[in-house]
């Protein structure tokens, strides 16, 4: 394509062509450049999927392929699970739940063990598109506390289907510094965050489920309603904040935190400890604490499942077994900052980290708390058309 782009230019040199005419030529040119590294893209993303079949394919048995979310184990970790069963460790990312899903969904790139979230779970299960965990192979099941079992019962009756890996909750992270000086109080609710002082100090998280939750949990409604009235009350509520926000972000609120750039924001309590580290070994003079709002929030799980299609099962179990094991679980806590489910790795973590209720919340702090729902085509829908509105205020 570059060749030909540099061919019409010489012609038009040679004719004597107008400005004009050799401007429009130019911009066709660009426009079918762009088109043909558009495809050429796509053509790569269907080689890197092909060739990591290929890949599996030559392994044969002795490989599983995993599908997590990015930086979300410790690098580690893989290694030491090749070097302890042999099994070659075929590890592929993704950034979002919405992303993953349709890869799974589609079924040209079989992957035998991934890790969603609680609600898109619900919808691979409605989907028909995982099968049941054999948990003779996950004999670690059994360092899961109880809480998060039932927990994962929510989306999974009966427990058949997924493996607790991470678990936390949405809560409120705000620079004490910052708001001293703004004269505002800390915040303990989720109404705190339409306090006008506030202006271009928020931070809101860039999801329409999440987004929507701060103002249905406010308002005192369940965070998975499809009533068109609560609905309606929470879109009014979040476009009366908008105002007040400095933006929406996902990941960039822990840079924006670090940097002292807001004085609030909504953050998952795993990014919170990796914020706090951050800001403390900086030696900022400014200290960032974190709150679980009054009203409730989201009480998130993450699990390990395996897809119906996936080639080898037992090596998937033997993963997923592998990572409860309470020093591999621990050694992936201290790598991602997530809370774990595993009481077994809970009991190795230091003590000041056992108590930080902010990490490991007490029920009472949880009482009105819930996990997301999957709410249909139909109900997903209805969120997405709402945050559009949001959005384009």
């Amino acid at each position: 394509m570059l060749k030909i782009m540099k061919h019409i230019k010489r012609e038009l040199s040679v004719c004597g062509c107008s400005r004009k005419i050799a401007i429009v030529l130019s911009l066709l040119c660009i426009c079918l450049t762009s088109a043909f590294l558009t495809a050429c893209g796509r053509d790569k993303e269907e080689t890197n999927a092909a060739e990591q079949g290929n890949q599996a394919d030559a392994q044969g048995d002795n490989v599983v392929t995993v599908y997590n979310a990015g930086e979300y184990i410790d690098p580690e970790v893989p290694k030491l699970f090749e070097e302890e069963t042999g099994i070659k460790v075929i590890y592929d990312t993704f950034e979002t739940n919405e992303e993953m899903y349709p890869v799974i969904q589609a079924g040209g790139v079989v992957y035998d063990v991934v890790c969603p979230s609680d609600y898109m779970i619900e919808k691979m299960m409605q989907n028909h598109l995982l099968q049941e965990v054999d948990f003779n192979n996950v004999p670690n099941i059994k360092e899961i506390g109880k809480q998060y079992m039932e927990m994962c019962e929510q989306f999974d009756p009966g427990n058949k289907y997924v493996v607790p890996y991470t678990t936390g909750t949405v809560g409120i992270l705000y620079n004490k510094r910052m708001l001293d000086e703004l004269g505002v109080p800390y915040p303990t609710k989720w109404a705190d965050l339409w306090n006008p002082k506030l202006k271009g100090e928020i931070l809101m998280q860039d999801s329409v489920r999440d987004a929507f939750m701060v103002a249905l949990k406010m308002e005192g409604h369940s965070m998975n309603t499809v009533s068109d009235a609560e609905l309606d009350e929470a879109l009014q509520d979040l476009i009366k904040q908008k105002p007040l926000v400095q933006a929406y972000v996902v990941d960039q609120v822990r840079d924006k935190m670090i940097g002292g750039e807001a004085a609030i924001g909504v953050i998952y309590s795993g990014e919170m400890l990796y914020v706090q580290n951050e800001v403390a070994n900086s030696g900022e003079d400014f200290e960032l604490k974190y709150v679980i709002p009054k009203e409730g929030t989201n009480l998130w799980i993450d699990a390990w499942v395996i897809p119906k299609n996936a080639k080898n099962k037992e090596n998937a179990e033997k993963w997923i077994d592998f990572l409860n094991r309470p020093e591999i679980a621990k050694k992936n806590f201290e790598y991602i900052t997530y809370p774990t489910p595993n009481k077994a790795a809970f009991e190795l973590l230091d003590k000041e980290l056992q108590e930080n209720t902010a990490l490991f919340p007490t029920d009472d702090m949880l009482k009105n708390s819930e996990v997301f729902k999957y709410l249909g085509d139909e109900g997903d829908s209805l969120y997405n058309d709402l945050w559009k509105e949001v959005k384009g205020n």
